[in-house]
């Protein structure tokens, strides 16, 4: 079992339309893609505001299956394309990705 940690600026302008399409689009489309999201936070230090989400896998092969066949997924393709900015600005800066592996001494999930 591994675990992905996802980590998006936000910007405060548009952070309301964010977390409407990430809440009412994104996550239920990778719900339907075999995602398992975990939890998600959002968090705020003095240069910007990021939302963090964490995500369970059986494995990398599955991981990368997964979001390619998400990526491609014609819906999200629209809905990113309808939603990418607003008059306030875009909704996603940088985008951090990371693949946590557990060591052996970890405590158990």
């Amino acid at each position: 079992m591994i675990h992905q940690l996802r980590v998006y600026e936000i910007f405060e302008d548009t952070k309301p339309a964010f977390h409407a399409r990430f809440r009412d689009h994104a996550a239920r489309l990778m719900t339907d893609h075999g995602f398992a999201i975990r939890a998600m936070w959002e968090t705020r230090t003095e240069v910007r505001t990021e939302f963090v989400y964490v995500l369970e896998w059986p494995d990398e092969a599955t991981m990368q299956a997964r979001w390619a066949a998400f990526m491609a997924d014609e819906e999200w393709t629209r809905i990113k394309r309808e939603t990418g900015a607003t008059a306030d600005g875009p909704l996603v800066g940088a985008i951090e990705d990371r693949v946590l592996r557990p060591v052996d001494y970890s405590p158990a999930l």
